[in-house]
C-alpha cells in the first residue's frame, strides 16, 4: 500500500515558476514508477511527465517539454515537478500517481495508486 500526499500548488502569474512535491508512505517507494497527471476544469485528465524508480530514464508529454522537470528522491520518499514559464494553461489540479511497472506512461488508469491532488493557477 503506497499513500500520495501532494503539495506545492498555488497561484502564480505566467511566466513565475513552481515545485511541486509528492511525499509517498511506506517502505517500497523505490520500486515505484511515479508520474503526474492534470485535470483543468472540463478536460479529461491527461499526462505530464514520469520517472521509472531508479530516477532515469524519465517521460514528458510535449506540452510541457522543456518547461517542466521531474525527479524523485528515494532516500525521501518523495517525486517532484519543477514547472517553469509557466502558462494559463497549465492551469489545472495535478496528481501524482504510483505504478510498480509503468507500461503506457499517458494511460491514467494503469496506475494503482494516486494522491488527492494540489491546484495550480497561473494567471495572465
Amino acid at each position: 500500500q503506497v499513500q500520495l500526499v501532494e503539495s506545492g500548488g498555488g497561484l502564480v502569474q505566467a511566466g513565475g515558476s513552481l515545485r511541486l512535491s509528492c511525499a509517498a508512505s511506506g517502505r517500497t517507494f523505490s520500486s515505484y514508477d511515479m508520474a503526474w497527471f492534470r485535470q483543468a476544469p472540463g478536460k479529461e485528465r491527461e499526462f505530464v511527465a514520469g520517472v521509472v524508480s531508479s530516477g532515469a530514464p524519465t517521460n514528458y508529454a510535449g506540452s510541457v517539454k522543456g518547461r517542466f522537470t521531474i525527479s524523485r528522491d528515494n532516500a525521501k520518499n518523495t517525486v517532484y515537478l519543477q514547472m517553469n514559464s509557466l502558462k494559463p494553461e497549465d492551469t489545472a489540479v495535478y496528481y501524482c500517481a504510483a505504478k510498480y511497472i509503468v507500461s503506457r506512461w499517458a494511460d491514467w488508469g494503469d496506475y494503482d495508486y494516486w494522491g488527492q491532488g494540489t491546484q495550480v493557477t497561473v494567471s495572465s
